[in-house]
């Protein structure tokens, strides 16, 4: 799974990564994202890319509340075709989730050593999302996405045995068009190249979305 994310640049340099207009109100960089919190995902709008801040963690168009996001913030990639909550969605409603590393634990029980993983020089990459919008009884419209994951590469496997499905830049476009057929779009839900990609270990920061510092994602130091 995909469980904690960061996106440590400022607005200026996501602008620039991502080829995308930042609302300047929006707070980054974001060092430890976590489930339920607003993220930034890109869509398309008139054929245009277009910044939105979604909460991260879908809320289906039969969720009684939010709290069904939190079951909802992946969804595989081997099922994200045919799951009723998931297939219409895949048509119409994709999105890229912007980052530039991402968080697992290796290890088990107790002594699971959190790691920074990402693209070699950790620089800014696109995850593949799904997003909606629901309206709540009682509530205003909940706007909402999940990432989609994928068995691990060689790279990861020592890791964890899931990751997200990274985009290569090339593919960007192909992901977010409304004219991609559902072939394309399934060649797209595949592992990332293992020779393109790095890992630290981080300090147990990280565990709590509470710390939201430079700390932490610096490395650990024997």
């Amino acid at each position: 799974m995909c469980g904690r994310y960061g996106l440590v640049l400022t607005p200026d340099q996501i602008q620039v990564s991502f080829d995308v207009k930042l609302d300047p109100s929006w707070i980054f960089p974001r060092y430890n994202i976590a489930p339920t919190q607003d993220v930034l995902a890109i869509t398309l709008r008139d054929g245009q890319r277009a910044a939105e801040m979604l909460a991260w963690g879908l809320v289906p168009h039969w969720a009684k509340d939010k709290k069904t996001g939190y079951s909802m913030i992946n969804a595989r990639a081997e099922s994200v075709v045919e799951k009723p909550t998931f297939k219409q969605l895949f048509k119409n409603r994709r999105c890229l989730i912007a980052a530039d590393r991402f968080y697992e634990w290796k290890g088990e029980g107790k002594d699971k050593a959190p790691f920074s993983i990402g693209m070699k020089g950790f620089r800014p990459f696109t995850m593949a999302g799904l997003w909606t919008e629901t309206k709540l009884p009682g509530e205003e419209l909940v706007r909402s996405c999940t990432i989609i994951t994928t068995d691990a590469n060689q790279f990861m496997t020592p890791i964890h045995n899931r990751m997200p499905v990274i985009l290569p830049k090339d593919a960007e476009s192909t992901w977010l068009a409304t004219n991609t057929s559902e072939g394309e779009l399934r060649e797209l839900l595949i592992p990332y190249d293992s020779s393109d990609m790095e890992a630290y270990e981080v300090s147990r920061l990280v565990n709590s979305p509470k710390n939201q510092s430079a700390a932490v994602v610096a490395p650990v130091t024997s």
